[in-house]
């Protein structure tokens, strides 16, 4: 793995926010199979080491935007398990007070924009986003979340076109999962993802997304770079979504064979390489990161059951919300 100018402290928050996220997903996955929670919800696991390795090099004044796979972003940029089990079941102690659910999740105070549930409906919030700091003289950078599907969305070639003019401190994070919906991406996508970026001079890059080392390096890079006035930039992430597309999509081997997953769970898992990195390196010993992981599903277990308790919003809210007062 790529070594990032880093120390331990930073590993192993890396390390802890990575788990984070796998165990949140579990937990959402059982909520939705116990039919305890509303709606559909679409997991993040397997590419846990983006949205941290991306998340760690910004600040709480530096905006995300997020996609209908929204949890990981959301978890990573520092939300807490209470308040987003509480959003996902709909509850008034949840982060939009039940009422955004699991698509459409968001942390302001964290600096999160929010997820979407339409492909791509973030990238004009995120261009935005950057052309707010830009005009107002602030240093914060925004961050834009979006899978590979995405790329056939036009607004993305409008607003690369907008920041590439005017120089907008925003990163394009593409994350490849090499399938989008239930096609794979390259019947999807003709030709390079990071040649569209480039067709508007915008600087673009490839890397691992199953290493969150090198996707941090890059990632505190760029977000320098961008503070400096030398954005956008556009970063194509390599990862796998481990579950279907959403969390009824259990029978995938008409368009995914059981071979292809096992070899990314075995072989590519993002948290099980930097646990080895991390006891290879003397950071941590496998009975500490054994007692964080014990800790971190702990918290998750008493989150959900903390949610499950939780008041709904109370009937008069119906309205309330709806237009800006």
């Amino acid at each position: 793995m790529a070594k990032a100018k880093t120390n331990t402290e930073d590993y192993l928050r890396m390390y802890r926010q990575m788990m984070r996220i796998r165990t949140f997903e579990d937990n959402a996955n059982q909520l939705y199979l116990s039919a305890k929670m509303p709606g559909l919800t679409h997991m993040y696991s397997g590419e846990e080491a983006v949205a941290v390795g991306i998340c760690e090099a910004l600040t709480d004044d530096d905006r995300i935007t997020s996609t209908h796979r929204g949890h990981g972003h959301c978890v990573a940029k520092g939300a807490n398990f209470k308040e987003m089990f509480c959003e996902l079941l709909g509850k008034e102690e949840g982060y939009c007070r039940g009422k955004g659910g699991s698509m459409h999740i968001a942390d302001q105070s964290h600096g999160n924009l929010g997820a979407n549930a339409i492909v791509g409906g973030s990238m004009g919030i995120a261009t935005g986003s950057a052309l707010r700091a830009k005009l107002l003289g602030q240093d914060d950078v925004t961050v834009c979340f979006f899978g590979d599907g995405a790329t056939a969305q036009g607004l993305l070639y409008e607003v690369m076109n907008m920041a590439a003019l005017w120089n907008l401190p925003v990163i394009y994070a593409c994350e490849n999962n090499g399938y989008s919906e239930y096609t794979k991406t390259e019947e999807i996508a003709a030709g390079s993802i990071t040649a569209r970026a480039e067709a508007f001079r915008i600087e673009a890059f490839q890397v691992d997304g199953q290493d969150v080392l090198a996707v941090n390096e890059l990632s505190q890079k760029l977000v320098a770079r961008c503070r400096k006035g030398e954005g956008p930039f556009f970063v194509e992430l390599m990862t796998y979504r481990y579950h279907g597309h959403h969390v009824g999509d259990i029978n995938r081997e008409y368009y995914r064979s059981k071979d292809e997953e096992k070899d990314w769970k075995d072989n590519r898992d993002p948290i099980i390489r930097f646990r080895s990195f991390l006891v290879s390196e003397g950071i941590a010993t496998e009975d500490e990161i054994e007692a964080m992981n014990a800790e971190i599903e702990k918290d998750a277990a008493e989150a959900v059951a903390y949610a499950e308790a939780a008041k709904y919003p109370d009937v008069s809210e119906v309205d309330m919300h709806v237009y800006a007062d």
